[in-house]
């Protein structure tokens, strides 16, 4: 029987349970459970899948493990890095999953010399999962909030690029107008400037006229004033 994914935590062979679905017993059959174990199981719950109707379960090891089984366990966590290709640094779902099952293992193995010891690294190892699920959920979050803020971004960009095609378009019209306005100014100070040369011409021209009607007045005068008296 092949069990249903492989895994660094050791466990004992399959177990038929039931070859029908009536059955809600998951306990090993003819064997007597030892406290250790069922702290075990309780620690790292037996596997359960259903294969052709028929209900498995495998339970994980109560076998001590020996100097062999942790150098053995360091060369498959090696290999299994290795092999599914995880990242060395960074975050990496592999590398995680198969530290925590490395870690698990070495739960387990500790657990069948010392109980207390082994709930106390359940403790640790709990509160490790906890701590980051905690990140994860931050992380998560940033990023959405991230996204929220470029699209507020984007969003804002687009009305601001808008803004300012109106606004150029404007100056665009308050320039033709200034070019208009700056245009008749010119056009007036031309007609005004040939307005007052033609006045100084025309008054010129009347003063002098004044002046050589006045002198033919002030001649006909002295000329009046001159003549023998009768």
């Amino acid at each position: 029987m092949i069990p249903p994914h492989n895994s660094l935590v050791k466990y004992d062979n399959p177990i038929l349970v039931s070859t029908t679905k009536d059955s809600n017993s998951s306990k090993k059959s003819n064997t007597t459970t030892t406290q250790t174990e069922d702290i075990l199981n309780s620690i790292l719950p037996p596997r359960e899948w259903t294969e052709d109707g028929q209900l498995w379960v495998q339970y994980v090891s109560s076998t001590p493990a020996t100097r062999l089984d942790v150098i053995n366990l360091q060369e498959a966590l090696d290999h299994k890095l290795q092999q599914r290709q995880a990242r060395e640094t960074g975050i990496c779902p592999v590398r995680e999953e198969l530290y925590a099952q490395c870690f698990d293992e070495l739960i387990r193995e500790v657990t069948i010399n010392c109980a207390e010891r082994g709930l106390l690294l359940l403790r640790v190892r709990d509160e490790i999962r906890m701590t980051t699920a905690a990140y994860q959920t931050l992380y998560e979050s940033s990023i959405a909030f991230g996204m929220r803020k470029a699209l507020m971004s984007e969003q804002k960009k687009g009305e601001m690029e808008g803004e300012i095609a109106s606004l150029d378009e404007e100056n665009a019209d308050l320039s033709r107008q200034v070019s208009e306005l700056s245009a008749r100014i010119d056009d007036i100070k031309t007609k005004q400037e040939e307005r007052r040369k033609a006045d100084e011409t025309a008054h010129e021209e009347e003063v002098a006229k004044l002046k050589v009607t006045n002198d033919n007045l002030k001649a006909s005068l002295e000329g009046l004033l001159s003549a023998p008296k009768k």
